[in-house]
């Protein structure tokens, strides 16, 4: 065979390619852990480290304080479920769409939102429980993280700077129902990065606020007298699930902003918000937590969020 036939690319370098793939693996693996974070709680089970670090079942303590400890641990699950699903469909789009075209604003989202979502995992220092389920996965994510953005990086047109992260994808003025709808668009990213902040600082210092312990009914002393390391595996849960929230409105944010509007951009920001929010919101009624000063912020993200996504629709869509 004459050697201008040979194929001499092994599989690992076809299967890595241009580094996209595996980008996009990561994004399908947070997906796929969204959901079964959704599937665990629509269950009512835990991890099995979990168990081990309480010593109890979530049948066990289901049977203390009509099971409100439980439910309100698998309300903050299933938002965190629905915030993977939420990012991991969007690192999907990322690296489908603008990062393929070489828009250097895509590979800089990766590494800032990146960097915020792993990062957000040394939050459990501020809780003292080391889940081992979430350090193992994010161990093994990282190095496909890492090799998909250092091979992509040579997808990215000059100047590939970090300010390409500043520059407005389209010009349209804001009193258009297209600029209205983008405005709302943003301003729900970044509730939703202010919210997930808040979460986060909450879970990793006093980890309940006044309507949580009103709804399951006992004071955190009680709580901690039930199980005395319940309450680290409740500020674990709670630490987490701003650190996603926040990490997905600041890629919410910048694909909102620094994308050129595109049926791909409004379909994928549908389907990250419709989970996300859904899974936030309706949760709630399904475990019985309907304080309204509890729910206002998703409550108004949500509405925000509808309003934005159906006035970009035609724009974004049809290019009207």
């Amino acid at each position: 065979m004459a050697s201008a036939d040979r194929d001499n690319s092994g599989l690992i370098e076809a299967l890595i390619g241009d580094g996209r793939p595996l980008l996009v693996f990561v994004g399908l693996c947070l997906v796929l852990a969204g959901g079964f974070a959704l599937f665990l709680s629509t269950t009512h089970r835990f991890l099995p480290h979990d168990v081990q670090f309480l010593g109890m079942t979530a049948e066990q303590l289901c049977g203390i304080q009509n099971c409100r400890v439980v439910y309100f641990m698998f309300h903050d699950r299933v938002a965190f479920g629905g915030a993977l699903i939420a990012i991991g469909s969007l690192y999907i789009w990322l690296a489908e769409f603008p990062l393929r075209k070489g828009e250097a604003w895509a590979w800089w989202l990766f590494m800032i939102s990146g960097f915020a979502g792993f990062g957000s995992f040394l939050g459990y220092l501020g809780y003292g429980y080391l889940d081992s389920w979430h350090g193992i996965a994010t161990l093994l994510l990282v190095p496909f993280f890492i090799g998909g953005l250092v091979k992509s990086f040579s997808l990215l047109e000059a100047p590939a700077r970090f300010s390409s992260l500043t520059k407005s994808a389209t010009s349209v003025r804001w009193s258009s129902p297209f600029g209205i709808g983008r405005a709302l668009l943003l301003a729900t990213a970044a509730g939703m990065i202010a919210g997930g902040f808040i979460v986060m600082m909450v879970g990793m210092t006093r980890v309940f606020v006044s309507q949580d312990l009103q709804f399951i009914g006992l004071p955190a002393v009680d709580i901690r007298a039930i199980n005395p390391r319940l309450i680290p595996l409740i500020a674990h849960d709670r630490a987490g699930f701003g650190g996603v929230i926040c990490t997905t409105g600041i890629v919410v944010l910048f694909c909102v902003w620094c994308a050129k509007p595109s049926k791909s951009l409004w379909q994928v920001l549908f389907f990250a918000g419709a989970v996300g929010f859904a899974s936030a919101i309706g949760v709630h009624p399904a475990v019985g937590y309907l304080n309204l000063i509890h729910l206002a912020p998703a409550l108004l993200g949500a509405i925000s969020f509808l309003v934005g996504i159906a006035l970009c629709y035609r724009p974004m869509v049809y290019g009207d």
